[in-house]
């Protein structure tokens, strides 16, 4: 039963290895060394061949990314690399939380040193190459500190808390796991731009002035309360600009890379806040988070089904049954339930996206929208003829073409009243 298992393991990694690289595949068919009529207008020439060497880049680095990985997986699996490691951990201590909280901070720690030179030349290379990196050494290694200190503090206790409820609580530890798991979700999406962005970014008020009377403007006609309008620093790391809503209820805020403010014009900044101020008013957030928590609870359920089962732990090289090995194995087996949950999650998430525009649309108007997202794609040098099996596949939101077109059908004369510049 034991050799089964690995061999079904083994075989789902190789399997959602191929698929991806089939996906991008299919994606460099749809490349082309002349700018094709449907992007012109949107591209120029030069800068249509500095996007598709940009997607070229990336693929190559993803390919290497992704393979390094698989291999390693796979030589933990076929040589006993997970069972070593849970040896060694038994050797240090035989608290199961402390077992939990070594092995898979060893296995962290190894998964960073072996991504940290690749993500190092991404980031001083690549997006330096193309214009987009303005992170300092000094950045990315506070940046790297940072991020292992809320690994250690957030995820820790996480952890630590999952297996103390498996010790105390028996077959219904999956249940107090979910609600502590939606309890941290709720608390993370109410309170993130105010307790963990200020460690890697300032923040500040959007300034008095003719921008921020026009948002307020626009927030009291959809019948939106908004009292906290930011600008983030994110050109501290990069070139490329954003937009995002966070928060819920008295604690709800709009954010704004100075970025986009810098390059973008009164009219299309109100237009793109519209659409965040749409997910919100439609209610997107609210739907995210609640099938979040029914599949977190699904995916609980059923490793609480499979967790005491001996087989889960001496698959992956283990001599005895461990906590960490059964969560580890079941989330290997579990990983194509999660591909299909992310191909679903994604064509919700473009549908809210569609939704979204066209509240944007009928409450403010198309055309600076339109413009608005033409910028955003040509500036980060978006790929706007990915192959639709990858878009439907990995896309949480619609391609640049069909958002223009979905929008053209919204557009009027009186956008113009908008004070649409395109």
């Amino acid at each position: 039963m034991e050799q089964i298992l690995l061999y079904v393991i083994i075989a789902i990694i190789v399997l959602d290895y191929v698929f991806d690289r089939w996906m991008d595949y299919l994606n460099t068919t749809r490349w082309s060394r002349v700018l094709p009529d449907s992007l012109k207008g949107i591209y120029d020439e030069e800068k249509y061949r500095k996007s598709q060497e940009y997607s070229r880049v990336n693929m190559r680095f993803g390919l290497i990314s992704s393979t390094l990985s698989f291999a390693f997986i796979l030589l933990m699996l076929l040589f006993g690399g997970f069972g070593y490691l849970d040896e060694a951990v038994r050797r240090i201590s035989t608290h199961p939380i402390l077992m939990a909280g070594l092995f898979f901070g060893l296995l962290g720690l190894a998964s960073d040193i072996l991504s940290t030179p690749l993500d190092l030349y991404r980031t001083f290379v690549i997006e330096e190459r193309f214009g987009f990196n303005r992170t300092t050494p000094i950045t990315y290694v506070t940046d790297k500190i940072k991020g292992w200190a809320l690994a250690i503090i957030l995820g820790g206790g996480l952890l630590a808390a999952f297996v103390w409820f498996y010790q105390a609580a028996g077959e219904l530890f999956w249940l107090y796991a979910w609600i502590l798991f939606t309890a941290f979700s709720v608390l993370m999406m109410m309170f993130y731009s105010t307790l963990i962005v200020p460690l890697f970014n300032k923040q500040e008020p959007l300034e008095e002035g003719p921008l921020r009377e026009a948002i307020e403007a626009f927030a009291r006609k959809a019948g939106f309360r908004l009292d906290n309008i930011f600008v983030i620093d994110g050109s501290k790391r990069s070139a490329k600009a954003n937009a995002y809503f966070s928060g819920l209820g008295p604690k709800k805020r709009i954010v704004l890379f100075d970025t986009l403010v810098k390059e973008h014009s009164k009219e299309e900044l109100v237009a793109v806040l519209a659409h965040e101020i749409g997910h919100y008013k439609k209610k997107h957030t609210l739907k995210g988070m609640l099938i979040s928590v029914l599949t977190t609870g699904v995916m609980l359920y059923l490793l609480g089904l499979f967790i005491r089962q001996p087989a889960l732990s001496v698959a992956l090289g283990a001599e005895e049954v461990s906590f960490h090995m059964g969560i580890l194995a079941f989330g290997l087996l579990y990983s194509p339930i999660s591909l299909l949950l992310g191909i679903l999650s994604n064509r919700l998430s473009r549908r809210y996206e569609f939704e979204a525009d066209a509240f944007a649309a009928e409450k403010y108007a198309a055309r600076p929208l339109q413009s608005a997202l033409k910028k955003l794609s040509v500036n980060h040098l978006s790929n706007l003829r990915p192959h639709p099996a990858y878009v439907y596949v990995h896309y949480s939101h619609p391609p640049l073409l069909e958002r223009l077109k979905h929008l053209d059908h919204y557009a009027r004369d009186g956008d113009q009243s908008a004070g649409d510049t395109p």
